[in-house]
C-alpha cells in the first residue's frame, strides 16, 4: 500500500506540476510595414459593420490533467477496497447462447450507412446560402474548407487554440458564411474530430457552450431534438471606435464526430428565432 500511494503522490506531482509551469505564449505581433510620419491613417467608416470578434480560449490543459487525476485516484480507492474483500465465485450463465446467423450480414446501403454521408464532402452537408445573400468581404476559409491553422486563428490566442485542436483530433472543417444587407452576417462551421481517443467532439462543443453560457448579459434555451445543442443571444453588443455596435448570437450541438457551430452577428439585436431556426435546420442535414 505505501509503494502504491507513493506512486499516486508522485503522479500527481507530475500532472499538477505540468499544467502550472507551463508559460504562458505571449502575442507580440510585429507589424510588416511602418507608416511615415506624414502618412496618416485612414478613419473607418461609422455605417460599416466590424469584422467578427475573435472566439473565446480553451483549457484543455487542465480539463486532460483532472481527467487523469480522477483515474488515478480512482484507481488506488478501487484497489484498497477490492484487496479487503473475500473473493466470491461468478454466477453461473443465464442466458442462451445465440447462434451466428449463416452467411455474411448485408452491409448498410449508402443511405442507412451514416458515415457515407460524413465521410464524404463536408461542405455538401452545410446550410445552402439563401437567395439574395453575398459573400462577405472577409470570407471565411478558402473553397469552403478550413485547415488547423485557419480555424485556430479565430481565437483571441491562435497559438493556444492551435495545440488544443490538435490534442482534440481535428481532421478538418467546413465551413459557410454570408451577409444580408449591410449588417447582418452568418458563418457556419462544421468540425470534424478523428475520435480515435476518445469523444473529442462532444467535449468540444460542451467546451464552447460553457465560455457561451459565461458571457455577461445573455439568454439560452436547448436545442430540441439535438442532445446537447444550446443555442445564445448575447444582449450586450461588442462596441469598437468608428463602428456601429455589433450584436451576437452563436449555436453550438455535436452529431457523432460533428461538432456544429453557428453565429450570427447583426447591429441590432438578434431575436431568438433566428438563432433557433438556423441551428434546428443545420443539425437536421446532418
Amino acid at each position: 500500500m505505501s509503494l502504491l500511494c507513493a506512486h499516486m503522490e508522485c503522479a500527481l506531482h507530475v500532472l499538477w506540476g505540468d499544467v502550472l509551469e507551463v508559460p504562458e505564449v505571449q502575442e507580440n505581433p510585429v507589424p510588416d510595414e511602418v507608416p511615415e510620419a506624414s502618412e496618416a491613417p485612414e478613419a473607418p467608416d461609422a455605417s460599416e459593420t466590424p469584422r467578427a470578434p475573435r472566439r473565446r480560449g480553451r483549457t484543455t490543459l487542465l480539463i486532460a490533467a483532472a481527467a487523469v487525476l480522477g483515474v488515478v485516484a480512482g484507481t488506488c480507492t478501487g484497489f484498497v477496497v477490492q484487496a479487503n474483500r473475500e473473493p466470491t465465485a461468478l454466477p453461473p450463465l443465464s442466458q442462451p447462447v445465440v447462434k451466428q446467423a449463416e452467411g455474411e450480414v448485408e452491409p448498410l446501403s449508402a443511405a442507412q450507412d451514416r458515415h457515407v454521408k460524413v465521410d464524404g464532402d463536408l461542405r455538401k452537408l452545410l446550410l445552402k446560402r439563401p437567395k439574395g445573400a453575398r459573400e462577405p468581404k472577409f470570407a471565411a476559409g478558402v473553397d469552403g474548407w478550413m485547415d488547423i491553422a485557419e480555424y485556430a486563428d479565430l481565437y483571441e490566442k491562435p497559438q493556444n487554440a492551435f495545440g488544443n485542436l490538435a490534442t482534440d483530433e481535428f481532421r478538418r472543417a467546413a465551413v459557410t458564411d454570408w451577409l444580408v444587407g449591410g449588417t447582418y452576417s452568418v458563418e457556419i462551421v462544421l468540425t470534424q474530430f478523428r475520435q480515435e481517443l476518445g469523444l473529442t467532439a462532444a467535449d468540444y462543443t460542451a467546451n464552447e457552450q460553457g465560455f457561451a453560457g459565461d458571457e455577461d448579459d445573455t439568454d439560452s434555451w436547448e436545442i430540441p431534438g439535438t442532445g446537447d445543442g444550446w443555442a445564445y443571444v448575447h444582449n450586450r453588443p461588442d462596441t469598437k471606435p468608428g463602428y456601429l455596435p455589433l450584436y451576437s448570437a452563436e449555436a453550438m450541438a455535436t452529431r457523432g464526430d460533428i461538432a456544429m457551430t453557428v453565429w450570427v452577428y447583426d447591429t441590432k439585436p438578434i431575436p431568438k428565432k433566428k438563432i433557433m431556426d438556423l441551428a434546428k435546420r443545420q443539425m437536421e442535414r446532418l
